[in-house]
């Protein structure tokens, strides 16, 4: 029996100048269909990370990623093909698409007529799996850190704790899946096994990191309040952010904000180097969904 053809893509939407929603259609001269953007994993990559490259070979566009839209199956000349989708926003100024062998033409279609342009009957799904998501909203995203060394392995302070070699290999694998979330801000905890995860990312991404001991598990065991009072500040610039912070108080942080809302937080606990995407309108918390590590 052959294998499942594993791919991943996305829903990529902007509004027009009257500000209504239009989404990305290519067309593929290979089969002669309009289709949303997608294509296959390469060895070791991410299903997140195999859409935001395919998004942009196929169309040149730079987008934001946002809610997962789930995945669907179907038979392919190939044999089964399982497809991952997210939303996707088109960010910047607009590049322009070049015609090739795969993709002959890209058009921007207003969500209402682009069911009658797809082709396929899996894609007309996601599209309406898209249209029922709360798509325009940002990110916040609550990552635990790499691995470190056990505690029974660091005779000093706690927070000076310092990563492992699988805690290292983890955190410079982290851009490629927090870049497609187009950050502007990264905080951490000042423990070093937090600090030490998120500085690859925050050179990579050019990005100032905001290092506190607020979020530290020290910090959180002595006033709880502190660690709140924080997450709510970051909210409150309603900015595209990553928090880096430890196990005790992800948690909470997370049952915190979602507290008055009808989600129903993960219950699964954070692995190292695992997080919580929380998408976002305002104060407003809409979809939850979970990245789990590059590297396990």
């Amino acid at each position: 029996m052959s294998s499942v053809i594993i791919a991943a893509g996305a829903v990529v939407w902007r509004k027009n100048s009257k500000g209504v929603a239009e989404i990305a259609v290519i067309h593929r001269p290979k089969y002669d269909d309009y289709s949303l953007p997608k294509g296959k994993t390469e060895p070791g990559e991410s299903l997140i990370s195999t859409a935001y490259r395919e998004v942009f070979e196929e169309t040149n566009l730079i987008t934001q990623f946002g809610p997962f839209l789930g995945s669907v199956e179907y038979f392919s000349p190939f044999g089964l093909k399982q497809v991952s989708y997210w939303a996707a926003k088109s960010i910047g100024e607009e590049n322009i698409f070049i015609p090739n062998d795969e993709v002959d033409r890209l058009d921007w279609i207003v969500i209402s007529k682009a069911v009658d342009k797809l082709t396929s009957e899996t894609d007309k799904e996601i599209l309406g799996r898209f249209v029922n998501t709360f798509y325009d909203t940002q990110p916040l995203i609550l990552l635990r850190h790499a691995k470190a060394l056990a505690r029974s392995e660091w005779p000093g302070d706690d927070d000076d704790r310092p990563l492992d070699a699988l805690g290292q290999l983890q955190a410079s694998k982290l851009t490629n899946i927090y870049q497609i979330f187009n950050l502007k801000e990264i905080h951490t905890s000042d423990a070093i096994r937090c600090y030490d995860t998120v500085t690859p990312l925050a050179k990579s991404l050019g990005i100032q990191l905001e290092v506190t001991g607020k979020l530290s598990e020290s910090a959180f065991k002595k006033d709880k309040e502190r660690a709140f009072d924080y997450l709510k500040e970051v909210i409150k610039s309603n900015k595209s952010a990553l928090l880096c912070s430890h196990n005790p108080v992800l948690p909470k942080l997370l049952a915190k904000v979602s507290k008055k809302n009808e989600l129903t937080p993960d219950d699964e606990k954070l692995q190292p180097a695992d997080a919580w995407i929380l998408h976002r309108a305002g104060k407003e918390v809409l979809q939850i969904d979970r990245i789990n590590s590059p590297v396990n």
